[in-house]
């Protein structure tokens, strides 16, 4: 193997993340282990270009780079627009965020990592790359994509529990209620997403389904 490789973010391809993100898997396709880095990039105006959330589980500093187009961030309530050519970094992990497209076209590099640690990939990459399979019906690749993300973290809540939406969409009911259990039993907010996910209907009325929250 020679020691560089290139690619375009079309050759790498976008995959559909959570509701209008659209992911392209930068690190992944290069098998960087050093930091983390992806692309987001939207279609139209609106939609989003970072979805709404903290690194306060996994304490990564985080710098966004506008490639293209113009988004406007909402960093901790507080608005800022960038255009083409912004770098934003977020220091404080506990900062709550989002961006979205103002342009047609806007496409945001982001860069992070965990300061005074070496990096692991993060265990949402195995689910985000599981999610189009399954959509597209095959929920088998989903399964066999979502399992390879314990090989870097064993007993992950997240990773049970997308497994358990994909195992009972394939029909397996004894796995998905097995790895549905284990999520559950480490956090209550994945027994309230149990209660209405769409994903999960086949197995609801199961007696080992876990009980809505009291």
């Amino acid at each position: 193997m020679k020691g560089w490789d290139k690619a375009t973010l079309a050759e790498i391809g976008a995959l559909p993340g959570p509701g209008t993100l659209q992911w392209t898997p930068v690190r992944k396709h290069f098998d960087i282990r050093a930091f983390g880095i992806n692309a987001y990039a939207a279609a139209e105006a609106g939609q989003d270009v970072v979805e709404h959330h903290t690194e306060e589980m996994l304490q990564h500093q985080e710098v966004y780079v506008v490639l293209t187009g113009r988004a406007t961030f909402t960093l901790d309530g507080e608005k800022t627009e960038a255009a083409a050519g912004t770098i934003v970094f977020i220091r404080d992990p506990k900062v709550e965020r989002s961006a979205v497209a103002e342009e047609p076209g806007t496409t945001v590099l982001a860069v992070g990592g965990k300061p005074g640690e070496a990096y692991t990939p993060s265990a949402w990459e195995y689910w985000f790359a599981a999610t189009p399979l399954s959509q597209v019906g095959d929920h088998e690749a989903a399964i066999e994509t979502v399992s390879a993300g314990f090989e870097l973290h064993p007993e992950h809540r997240m990773l049970y529990y997308q497994l358990a939406c994909y195992e009972a969409l394939a029909g397996k009911t004894d796995d998905s209620l097995e790895h549905l259990n284990k999520a559950v039993a480490q956090s209550e907010l994945m027994r309230e997403w149990a209660q209405e996910d769409e994903d999960l209907v086949s197995i609801r009325d199961d007696p080992r389904f876990p009980a809505a929250p009291s």
